[in-house]
């Protein structure tokens, strides 16, 4: 099995960071056919997602996102791209929140 991690560090506070992550994860859902279920706490949410070849998480809290998903044996051979198309939704999500700093990218 491939493995994506993907960290980014932001100064949007938990609130934010939340629309972000739930936007994200409607996306997940509409564009990629991902079933995708939210787990809101008091300083952090987990969004798991799941379809077939792909399970995963996004972990939010009030200054990172934190992605780990495993890619099944069809999909590991795609990792690249799959990877760089998670980077780009995710950095254009954070770059569309008035007074969002670019984020750091850290592997």
């Amino acid at each position: 099995m491939s493995s994506i991690r993907i960290h980014r560090d932001h100064h949007l506070g938990l609130k934010k960071a939340r629309e972000v992550a739930w936007k994200w994860a409607e996306d997940a859902e509409a564009k990629l056919g991902m079933e995708c279920t939210v787990y809101e706490g008091e300083d952090s949410d987990t969004i798991e997602f799941t379809r077939s070849g792909v399970k995963g998480e996004l972990v939010v809290d009030a200054e990172t996102f934190e992605l780990k998903a495993k890619l099944g044996l069809l999909l590991g051979a795609l990792r690249g791209t799959i990877e760089a198309e998670i980077e780009r939704e995710l950095d254009e999500l954070l770059a569309a929140q008035k007074g969002a700093k670019a984020p750091k990218k850290r592997k």
